[in-house]
C-alpha cells in the first residue's frame, strides 16, 4: 500500500512535512476527481509492473476549493505519488529538488552509510502528472520528458521519468 500521508512524515530529505501534506492533499482531490476512493489500485509499468492499493486522508469542500486548478492539482498531486514510487520501485528517496536548467525536477539518492546526514546523489528524477488520458497521451508524455532529461551536463546520470495518470489510475516508469 501506499498511502499518500506518509509524504507529510519529514522522513523525506526533499519534503518536508507541510509540503508532503500538500502533496497528499492535492494526489487525493485529483483521485477523488476521478471517481476513486481509497484503496483504489494505482498500476505501474514500465520499469517494473506492479500494483499499490493507494490511501489518503479525507477530502472536504475545502481541500477541492484550495487545488481549484486542474494543472496545478495535478502537477502536485502526481508529484506526491511519484515521491512514493520512486521509494517502492527505484529504491530511492527524493534527496534534493533540483535547480531550473538540469532537465529533472528532482535529485534521488540515499543517506551516505558512511556519514550520519549526508546524502549520496545517484539519479534524477522528471515527474509529470495528467489528469485523464489514454495510453496514447501517456506515451507521448513519457517520451516528451524523456528527451527533456537528455542534457549534456549529466551524461552518465541515470534519470527515471514518471508520469502519473489519475483516471485509471496508472504510473508509467522510465528510465534514461
Amino acid at each position: 500500500m501506499l498511502n499518500l500521508d506518509d509524504l507529510g512524515k519529514g522522513d523525506i530529505p526533499a519534503i518536508s512535512p507541510a509540503f508532503g501534506k500538500a502533496l497528499a492533499e492535492a494526489g487525493g482531490v485529483c483521485l477523488e476527481s476521478q471517481g476513486h476512493s481509497v484503496g483504489v489500485q494505482l498500476i505501474v509499468r514500465g520499469y517494473s509492473d506492479n500494483s499499490y492499493a493507494l490511501a489518503w486522508s479525507p477530502i472536504t469542500e475545502q481541500s477541492r476549493r484550495s487545488w481549484n486548478d486542474p494543472e496545478y492539482a495535478t502537477e502536485h498531486g502526481a508529484l506526491g505519488i511519484a515521491v512514493l514510487i520512486a521509494k517502492a520501485e527505484i529504491g530511492y528517496s527524493v534527496i534534493e529538488a533540483s535547480r531550473r536548467g538540469t532537465g529533472f525536477d528532482y535529485w534521488l539518492g540515499e543517506k551516505s552509510e558512511m556519514f550520519d546526514e549526508s546524502l549520496v546523489y545517484k539519479a534524477g528524477l522528471e515527474i509529470s502528472g495528467i489528469r485523464h488520458g489514454d495510453d496514447h497521451i501517456i506515451r507521448a508524455r513519457v517520451r516528451e520528458k524523456l528527451q527533456q532529461a537528455n542534457r549534456p551536463g549529466y551524461p552518465q546520470l541515470e534519470i527515471y521519468v514518471i508520469v502519473v495518470e489519475f483516471g485509471r489510475p496508472l504510473a508509467e516508469v522510465q528510465q534514461k
